[in-house]
């Protein structure tokens, strides 16, 4: 086969070079100042930041929903339901709304 035939690799780049680029990219730095601060070509440094940023994970949303009651508001129902167990969910409602956390009842009532 001949030369022009053959698909055309590109060159590897050293594993110290990945390692001296790849943190400076991600404090920020700009690819023009990398290679210049390095002394490498532009066209050098910007295939070793696309491969590094193919190979980082992907950030994945969070499984499931939400929770509404934070913990902050889970446990200051726990403290009032202790001070005071007869206390109703319109009650509890209320003294929620004060706290700056309105929640309805079918909220309250599944964390009691």
């Amino acid at each position: 086969m001949s030369e022009q035939n053959q698909a055309m690799r590109s060159k590897e780049f050293s594993v110290e070079l990945r390692d001296r680029i790849v943190p400076r990219h991600r404090s920020g730095e700009g690819y023009k100042n990398i290679s210049a601060a390095l002394k490498v070509p532009k066209n050098t440094v910007t295939p070793i930041i696309l491969k590094f940023k193919n190979l980082e994970p992907p950030r994945l949303p969070r499984a499931g929903r939400p929770a509404k009651l934070r913990n902050r508001g889970r446990m200051a129902l726990v403290r009032e339901v202790t001070k005071n167990p007869m206390v109703t969910l319109t009650e509890f409602q209320s003294s929620f709304v004060e706290m700056g956390e309105p929640y309805r009842r079918t909220t309250i009532s599944p964390a009691l």
